[in-house]
């Protein structure tokens, strides 16, 4: 990985940042993308927002991009482009939490921050036979403490790196090689058969059903896109014309009439073709969407929508979408 043993804290907390809620392998690729167009903090700081969007397009949690900007830009103006090497300081900055201070801290400073993840809560949860669920305030402030007491202050940074690949390669969620494994002696878990019980996690994630319908309009080969904002998912982002709803519709002729008639003025002579996809299934963390794209061919450019935003065919894909809309576009 080409984060392995890095020491410059830009391309550490890059990694970290690409790497929050992504696979190894899906954030390789991400990581090398930004590593060669934004080589360092100054050039990722006088980026443009939408070419940084572009490029992260398809990974996901796009608040990450958000904060990823903004406090490369921070470090710019008020730090002159020097990363802060404070522990404190780094977890003052936006996006950054005590798991990312940390590892900014111990790999790129050596400071004596245990660096606590996933794979850090899985080896000492089976290897102390710790029952405290990991989604607990109570069992977060109990395995930090067990990390800082077990950290090898000298080496940090290899010490925490050193456990992190331990319980990715060695103890891992599933089928963890127990057999080879130089700690199975001492191993609690390994001793009382609890290997497959442990960590306990007991918060599970509700998700919020939404159905999305994103009308695409087709005027002369000019697309009509809309950028995204709030708060919600995908802001920055750019999308066709959005309408929500509760669930599908019963009747899509008469859904129809009343999104393109009635509510956006279309006539129906105006309509050169309609054509509505399958619906189509995404679960994000704490969202179940369904999609459909309903792609709508246009006699004319209808007048609710003259003052939006109308762009070129081969000029669509200049734009950062959310990956749903991508892996369509690419079929099309």
């Amino acid at each position: 990985m080409p984060w392995k043993g890095e020491s410059d804290p830009y391309k550490i907390w890059l990694s970290e940042i690409i790497l929050q809620q992504t696979r190894v392998e899906q954030g390789w690729a991400y990581y090398e993308k930004f590593v060669k167009n934004y080589p360092n903090i100054f050039q990722l700081a006088k980026a443009k927002d939408e070419q940084v969007f572009k490029l992260w397009e398809g990974l996901g949690y796009y608040n990450r991009c958000r904060n990823l900007l903004h406090t490369a830009r921070y470090i710019v103006k008020e730090y002159k482009g020097v990363f802060p090497k404070t522990y404190e300081e780094l977890l003052a900055l936006k996006g950054i939490g005590p798991y990312t201070a940390a590892a900014i801290a111990s790999f790129a400073f050596n400071l004596p921050y245990a660096v606590v993840d996933g794979n850090v809560f899985r080896v000492f949860s089976r290897y102390y036979g710790i029952s405290l669920p990991i989604d607990t305030s109570e069992g977060i402030k109990h395995f930090n403490q067990v990390a800082n007491e077990n950290l090898t202050k000298k080496t940090a940074g290899i010490y925490n790196q050193a456990l992190m690949d331990f319980g990715a390669t060695v103890c891992k969620p599933s089928a963890p090689l127990c057999s080879a494994c130089v700690l199975q002696k001492k191993c609690v878990a390994f001793a009382t058969n609890q290997i497959n019980l442990l960590p306990i996690k007991l918060k599970q994630i509700q998700k919020k059903k939404r159905q999305f319908d994103f009308f695409i309009f087709n005027f002369k080969e000019q697309y009509m896109i809309q950028k995204r904002g709030g708060e919600d998912i995908w802001a920055g982002l750019y999308q066709f014309y959005l309408v929500q709803n509760e669930g599908l519709p019963k009747d899509n002729a008469v859904y129809l009439q009343q999104v393109l008639q009635q509510q956006l003025g279309i006539a129906k002579k105006e309509l050169l073709q309609t054509i509505v996809s399958k619906p189509v299934n995404q679960l994000l963390t704490h969202q179940q969407l369904t999609v459909r794209f309903i792609q709508v061919a246009l006699k004319t450019k209808p007048a609710a929508l003259s003052k939006a935003l109308w762009v070129p065919k081969a000029k669509l894909r200049s734009y950062p979408f959310p990956k749903l809309i991508v892996d369509f576009l690419t079929t099309k």
